[in-house]
């Protein structure tokens, strides 16, 4: 027998203001005890950076209660704290690379900035964005963007090639690397395109072996996502971006048909085209050779880099170094590509589990929106995005760990990088709109906005 209650649902705004002033603490903290560790002084610029994390938290306090109050107030926060985590550590590696003489571009300052920018666009999301069904609209305009971005690093002029991948571009002083934005534009392009086609692409189409295959007609964009995807492999040298892309095409695919089949399609689609790049191309190759035997004599010096990550890992144990007291300069790219094994060397693998479970909470915040969002296209916007988050996550933390091979991809809000910073912290804004869809009651919609986006006040709840 069903039981059915009513609930009216709440704003929850004190909730995350206090998320959100846990969050501060701990992060301008860790400010405060990488100094101590590294310096036996509180660093000179803790008053400022303090009142700086306050004002970015109290900005976007008053962006949710303005804009999206009935928004979950658990994602914000938990950006903030990874966002602050991260500064604390790269300050924590630049101090390191300045007591040893290593010069270095990164520094907690630049990281900083990189926040407040991220912060006011996810800001300006919230503001502009008033109804996320209205991206649906922008679904082709999105595929050519995406399409643009990714493949603006082979500019001949802009494109700059780093660490053996090209997926940089020069502008005015500034890099930019167009990937972290082009997934945005992806994103929204695959929710727009295949809420419209579900139905076709989970029903239509030839049974061989057990596995529905998609018709000609609906296989041109699968191809083209394919396509793009290994242009990325191939002219870029770049795995980790190709499986990105192509893992958050196929993420959603079975999401919006809810057919293991998509999966299997898609490994055996990615599977060649990997297996060439392992064996032809030298830059992917030598992740292969470093991901399977980096210790050894003739590998010592080449997979430099993996080695050094991994004794990190070793030196922290199971409480760790300390803030403050590793030796995060000994790992080359520690505070962007190798942060994770940074932090894992000075919190231990209490802290390194802990970062992992603030990221599981965030895609599992992502994922419970999509849940609740009662239009297909917000349902998939917020699926892949979650999935995007949650797979770029195992990508680093496994390449990190030799799980899988490197792949160059950076963890979200932590890394060093003003690209990655600024556009998570978009995804972070669209996550928070998705959110106040999925909770507002359909009693209190946004005026102007059009068929209720949110759940019913009437729930079932038992049985």
């Amino acid at each position: 027998m069903a039981t059915i209650v009513s609930y009216t649902a709440r704003p929850r705004r004190l909730t995350q203001a206090l998320l959100l002033a846990f969050a501060v603490l701990i992060g301008v903290g860790s400010y405060a005890l990488v100094g101590l560790g590294r310096f036996d002084e509180l660093p000179e610029h803790l008053l400022e950076y303090g009142i700086g994390a306050a004002v970015l938290a109290l900005v976007l306090q008053i962006a949710v209660m303005w804009r999206a109050p009935y928004a979950d107030p658990v994602i914000l926060p938990l950006v903030v704290l990874l966002n602050l985590l991260g500064i604390a550590m790269i300050e924590s590696v630049h101090a390191a690379n300045e007591i040893y003489g290593i010069r270095t571009s990164a520094s907690a300052d630049r990281q900083m900035l990189w926040a407040a920018l991220g912060v006011l666009l996810c800001v300006a999301v919230l503001v502009m964005l008033r109804d996320h069904r209205r991206l649906r609209r922008f679904t082709w305009i999105s595929a050519v963007a995406g399409g643009v971005l990714l493949l603006l690093p082979l500019a001949p002029v802009i494109g700059s090639a780093r660490n053996g991948s090209r997926i940089w571009i020069d502008l005015a002083g500034f890099s930019f690397q167009p990937a972290e934005l082009a997934k945005i534009a992806f994103a929204i392009f695959f929710a727009g395109y295949l809420v419209a086609r579900r139905d076709t692409l989970a029903l239509a189409g030839p049974k061989v072996l057990g596995i529905h295959l998609p018709r000609w007609s609906d296989f041109g964009p699968i191809l083209v996502a394919w396509g793009f995807a290994m242009a990325v492999l191939v002219f870029q040298t770049d795995l980790g971006t190709s499986l990105m892309f192509f893992g958050l095409f196929v993420a959603m695919l079975y999401v919006a048909t809810d057919r293991l089949s998509w999966l299997v399609i898609g490994a055996v689609m990615f599977l060649p085209p990997a297996i060439f790049a392992a064996t032809q191309m030298g830059h992917v190759r030598t992740r292969i050779t470093c991901w399977l035997d980096p210790l050894s004599n003739e590998n010592y010096s080449l997979c430099e880099q993996i080695n050094q990550g991994l004794f990190g890992l070793a030196n922290g144990g199971i409480t760790g170094a300390g803030l403050g007291e590793g030796r995060p300069d000994v790992v080359p790219h520690a505070e962007s590509d190798f942060i994770f094994a940074s932090f894992a060397e000075e919190l231990g693998a209490i802290g390194a589990f802990a970062l992992l479970l603030l990221y599981l909470l965030l895609v599992q915040r992502a994922l419970r929106a999509a849940v609740g969002i009662s239009d297909g296209f917000g349902t998939l916007l917020a699926g892949g995005l979650g999935f995007v988050m949650a797979l770029q996550v195992f990508v680093v933390v496994g390449g990190v760990t030799r799980v899988i091979p490197l792949t160059g991809l950076t963890l979200p809000f932590l890394a060093a990088g003003g690209s990655s910073l600024v556009c998570n912290w978009i995804i972070a804004g669209i996550l928070v709109r998705l959110s106040d869809a999925a909770r507002r009651p359909a009693a209190r919609q946004v005026p102007g906005a059009g068929t209720p986006a949110g759940p019913r006040p009437v729930q079932e709840v038992g049985s």
